[in-house]
């Protein structure tokens, strides 16, 4: 049975990667929907080849059979067959060498979390610099839906203060610093949850749900510093609701 330890490898990575890609949007998780089609692709080569794989090794082991009449080694004496030099009849391969399958099978059956809190706190000192300049007009309508990443630019480096007087409603993930100051959090990826950079603002009047809860925050921008400068940097919602939400399909924004 160990000879098909290859085989059943790629089947559980295969049937992994279709789990969260094609029958889910777990793979959400990971990448950007973009991605969606290759990994279902991915999945279904890793499936093919382990069928390929098992079959191979099945071919293989008729052949090898000592009882095979096909096989001219199956007309010896079974007690010379360990008598030739070179031919050997032991252990496909090491025990320990099923325990590769674990990972896989843990990816199947229990697939990891999205990107929070831990992430958001140790990509601060990451975050890139940008020039002041103007961006485009909001659209109308209170409050705004905006993005945490279209926010955050806009507060920080928007020299026509675009967000001067609008309500706008946040949707993240709470994180909090050591002295209980809050911020509603968004993890901004360009291809997939290995590149993820940090938005967030932090958020003044309204108690802080735990950590890693996701929120709807509906506020008002609250100016601090120069734009551009370190003092500007988290921007500051003045909260006038704070209402949880389910974590969205695709926990992650565009960035």
């Amino acid at each position: 049975m160990r000879r098909y330890g290859p085989a059943v490898l790629l089947a559980l990575v295969g049937a992994a990667i279709l789990r969260v890609s094609l029958f889910s949007d777990l793979y959400l998780r990971y990448v950007q929907v973009g991605l969606r089609p290759y990994l279902v692709v991915s999945g279904v080569v890793l499936a093919l080849l382990a069928v390929v794989v098992a079959v191979l090794v099945r071919t293989a082991g008729e052949q090898d059979d000592p009882e095979n009449p096909e096989n001219p080694e199956s007309h010896e004496d079974p007690e010379d067959l360990y008598s030739h030099p070179g031919h050997t009849h032991g252990p496909a391969g090491p025990r320990v060498a099923w325990f590769l399958t674990l990972p896989a099978l843990a990816l199947l059956l229990f697939p990891p979390p999205a990107l929070g809190s831990y992430s958001a706190e140790r990509d601060a000192d990451r975050r890139a610099a940008r020039g002041v300049g103007t961006f485009p007009a909001l659209p109308a309508g209170n409050p705004l839906d905006l993005t945490l990443g279209d926010f955050a630019s806009r507060a920080v480096y928007d020299s026509g203060r675009s967000l001067t007087g609008r309500t706008v409603r946040l949707t993240g993930f709470v994180t909090r610093d050591a002295d209980g100051t809050w911020y509603v959090t968004r993890l901004l990826v360009s291809c997939c949850a290995a590149d993820a950079t940090t938005a967030k603002a932090e958020v003044r009047g309204a108690g802080a749900p735990p950590v890693d809860t996701w929120v709807a925050v509906t506020g008002t921008w609250h100016p601090e510093g120069e734009l551009g400068s370190a003092a500007a940097w988290p921007p500051v919602l003045d909260a006038t609701s704070v209402r949880r939400v389910r974590q969205p399909d695709n926990p992650y924004e565009k960035r």
